[in-house]
C-alpha cells in the first residue's frame, strides 16, 4: 500500500491536493498479518473492523467516485 500511495502522490497528485489515503478491504480479520504488514511503516495508519454499511457524511457526498465509476475504470 505504501508503494502505491507514494507513487500516486509523486506522479498524480496536484499541488493543491492533500496526501492520498489508502483503504484495504479484507474478507476476513487477521490481527497477526495486519501487525506484521504495518510494523515498519513510518506513515500514520489505522486499522478498523467493518461492522455495517453507514451512509456517507453529507460533506463527502460527491467527492468520492460511485460504484459505477469504479467498475468502469480499466483494470491496471
Amino acid at each position: 500500500m505504501n508503494f502505491y500511495l507514494s507513487a500516486v502522490d509523486d506522479l498524480l497528485r496536484h499541488a493543491d491536493d492533500k496526501p492520498s489515503i489508502g483503504l484495504i478491504l479484507c474478507k476476513a480479520k487477521n490481527r497477526i498479518i495486519a501487525e506484521y504488514a504495518l510494523r515498519n511503516t513510518a506513515t500514520p495508519m489505522g486499522i478498523s473492523e467493518f461492522r455495517h454499511l453507514v451512509k456517507l457524511p453529507q460533506h463527502l457526498t460527491g467527492t468520492l467516485p460511485t460504484v459505477e465509476e469504479l467498475e468502469a475504470e480499466p483494470a491496471s
